[in-house]
């Protein structure tokens, strides 16, 4: 049985128009998708709670927080057992560094996106606390060049 929700073009613009800009008020929203203000309400609400809408955020320059660098970890753990598996997870997750954490199917074992200062603490960052972490087999990282497309 899937959770699937069945949209329609005008969620599907809703959606388009939310992720756009979060803040828009209904009002401006509705006139945007060509409806009235309380059936915008109902249709924003109904994807709120299908969980379609999971919430609202600040996008915020990692630059300005002098965490300009950002580096993508493929990471390949030696663990098997579930204990190993989650306190990793626990431990990376913690990381203010770590802005993005995925565990994956296949090689790598997770993928990580961190936000450092520079390349030294890029390299405190990868040697200071990755590489030391239990479980660790191998890690490569890739340093960004530029940003081509971020969706929030």
């Amino acid at each position: 049985m899937s959770n699937e929700v069945v949209l329609d073009s005008t969620d599907r613009e809703i959606l388009f128009h939310l992720r756009e800009d979060g803040r828009l008020t209904n009002v401006e929203l509705a006139k945007r998708v060509g409806l009235t203000p309380p059936p915008c309400l109902r249709r924003v609400r109904r994807l709120e709670e299908a969980g379609v809408i999971t919430g609202y955020r600040a996008l915020i320059d990692p630059a300005t927080l002098g965490r300009g660098l950002e580096v993508l970890i493929d990471v390949e753990i030696y663990a098997n057992d579930r204990k190993s598996f989650e306190d990793f997870e626990k431990t990376v997750a913690s990381y203010e560094e770590v802005i993005e954490f995925r565990r994956m199917y296949g090689r790598p074992d997770y993928f990580i996106r961190a936000a450092v200062a520079d390349h030294a603490a890029c390299e405190a960052f990868l040697t200071g606390k990755l590489a030391g972490l239990p479980g660790v087999l191998r890690f490569t990282s890739h340093l960004t060049m530029k940003t081509i497309k971020s969706v929030g």
